[in-house]
């Protein structure tokens, strides 16, 4: 039986800024939420993590849009992991933690689809884990080179090859 975790990557204000948000904001906090509850309800540990962005930018430790959106901030005692790049496990002690507390698969939701969630899943993946993608749980910004919506379908058909890909509907702790 998997020993399983919860990764929910970046879920910073800066995401749900009104003036250029993520798709689909709503959406996603609802089903952030939902997972969340249901991993807790399954005494299945929730990891939330965390991008410190550089001087002036929007993720800059300290500064609004560094924190954890309101409505999916973790309790005193469950784990932030700060990262500076992409993949949650460099320059990080995650793989250690994980490894320490005999985790080997994670559930992975969040954002930025095509940095954060695709590089922790392959770099996951790359490690031995292994990997569920919440395959309606990640999202992204649409920018002029592709839609978010094109961006979350490459990343979710590019990972059943490789990983588990299913809808929050259908994740069971």
């Amino acid at each position: 039986m998997d020993n399983s975790v919860l990764m929910v990557l970046d879920t910073q204000d800066n995401m749900f800024d009104e003036e250029f948000s993520v798709h689909d904001p709503e959406g996603i906090l609802a089903r952030l939420e939902d997972l969340i509850s249901s991993a807790k309800q399954s005494n299945v540990p929730v990891i939330f993590v965390r991008n410190n962005g550089g001087e002036g930018e929007p993720d800059e430790p300290g500064t609004p849009g560094w924190e954890l959106h309101s409505r999916i901030r973790p309790e005193i005692e469950e784990d932030v992991i700060d990262k500076t790049s992409s993949d949650a496990f460099d320059g990080t002690d995650l793989e250690d933690r994980l490894h320490r507390s005999g985790i080997n698969h994670l559930f992975v939701a969040g954002m930025q689809t095509e940095m954060c969630v695709r590089t922790t899943c392959l770099s996951a993946l790359e490690k031995g884990f292994n990997v569920t993608l919440v395959e309606d749980a990640h999202t992204t910004f649409d920018f002029d080179e592709q839609t978010a919506i094109d961006a979350i379908e490459v990343l979710n058909s590019e990972l059943r090859s490789i990983a588990n890909v299913s809808p929050a509907s259908q994740i069971a702790f």
